[in-house]
């Protein structure tokens, strides 16, 4: 039996998660994406990698949509969904629309930079000559957990 779209997005976002958890391991903020095709199948895979790399557009969202460029050997990627932990920036909500991903799902809101939705958003805006599906708060709280440990280590 086929997963429904919502089923499917939840293990995708299981697995942004691991990659979550290992960026958090390594000293970065924890936020895990992922890019997969139009049958569900991932294609890239990022997290933050900003400590490690010293690359101010090292976010998990950018690498993940770089790894999937390269997978299909271009840069378009219409009919790919982006699957994170974090509401995209306003930096990875431009990426994506560059990239023509067709949809975007992600896990925790980021009401001080969040660019699809929460502050702004870039990805629906009318204005712009292509936007992105989106849906927000899958497995939004453990997500949420995810970065409120990290930050709380941190203090």
């Amino acid at each position: 039996m086929a997963l429904s779209a919502s089923e499917r997005d939840a293990a995708l976002m299981a697995r942004a998660l691991v990659l979550a958890a290992d960026a958090g391991q390594a000293g970065d903020v924890p936020v895990g994406a992922l890019v997969s095709d139009a049958a569900g199948v991932v294609i890239g895979e990022g997290r933050n990698l900003r400590e490690l790399t010293h690359d101010p557009t090292a976010h998990a969202e950018v690498v993940a949509l770089r790894q999937a460029a390269a997978a299909i050997g271009s840069w378009n990627l219409e009919g790919c969904t982006l699957v994170v932990t974090l509401e995209p920036c306003l930096m990875c909500a431009g990426a994506l629309l560059q990239a023509r991903v067709s949809r975007l799902v992600f896990g925790a809101w980021d009401e001080k930079a969040g660019a699809a939705g929460s502050q702004y958003d870039v990805v629906r805006d009318r204005r712009l000559p292509y936007r992105a599906e989106v849906i927000g708060g899958v497995r939004e709280d453990e997500a949420s957990d995810l970065l409120r440990r990290f930050f709380e280590s941190r203090r």
